[in-house]
């Protein structure tokens, strides 16, 4: 008859039992474990439109400090949704590193146009939704007037990217009119002529045309003398003294 138990089995099985029981026992010690501390990470800069006290008050759900908190009683998905839910954070994630710290990795909303409208004034950001204004920054973006509707929101949407993705853009232009008949009227950070955008069409030719004539009426000096570059025609840019 065999042996189904030999001391090798015996001993196999105690060891493994001894195992479970220290990992059992190791989890519920750390899970007791209070937190050393909370800290808040951006990973966009130091444009900040949210301070890291109100991320951090988020973390800890208003108590004294993340050195009252134990780790059994986080809920990491419900601090997750809090800081998403804030109206400046694009994104957050939230967890516990190895050393015991509540850390929260936030990416800010970024703002590419700021809208003025008669009793009202507030920010698009990258991805074409309303960003209220921040209290401690504001943003160097283009300042929009005139109607934005279901009809013209996704072409204005890639313009702004469009300006905020290009470097001598972001800088220059300043200022954005929609007309009532869809047409766009631009301003120059350096010089005081009126850009006649016309429509949402064709916009990064129009752009590289508008560069391609800045470049070269800077150097010829000829720039001072215009009060109207239009870009309406791919083909040309017409300018007006």
């Amino acid at each position: 008859m065999k042996k189904y138990f030999s001391w090798t089995n015996i001993r196999l099985l105690l060891i493994l039992l001894v195992v479970c029981f220290l990992y059992s026992f190791m989890s519920k010690r750390n899970e007791n474990r209070k937190l050393q501390k909370a800290t808040v990470e951006f990973l966009d800069g130091e444009q900040l439109f949210v301070t890291h006290e109100t991320v951090n008050k988020l973390l800890i759900e208003n108590k004294k400090d993340a050195s009252s908190i134990q780790k059994v009683a986080l809920d990491l998905n419900n601090l997750e949704n809090a800081i998403n839910q804030h109206e400046m954070v694009e994104n957050a994630e939230v967890f516990v590193s190895i050393d015991g710290n509540l850390k929260a990795v936030v990416i800010q909303k970024t703002p590419v146009a700021r809208v003025f409208e008669s009793h009202d004034s507030y920010y698009i950001d990258y991805k074409g939704t309303k960003m209220t204004l921040s209290s401690i920054h504001t943003a160097r973006v283009p300042l929009v007037s005139g109607e934005i509707n279901v009809n013209n929101s996704k072409k204005l949407d890639e313009l702004f990217r469009i300006i905020h993705n290009d470097e001598f853009l972001k800088k220059n232009i300043i200022g954005i009119q929609i007309m009532p008949s869809g047409s766009l009227i631009m301003k120059n950070r350096n010089f005081e002529y009126d850009i006649e955008f016309g429509k949402t069409i064709n916009m990064e030719r129009k752009f590289k045309n508008y560069k391609a004539f800045l470049q070269k009426a800077v150097l010829d000096s000829s720039i001072y003398s215009y009060k109207n570059i239009n870009l309406k025609f791919t083909q040309q840019v017409v300018c007006t003294k």
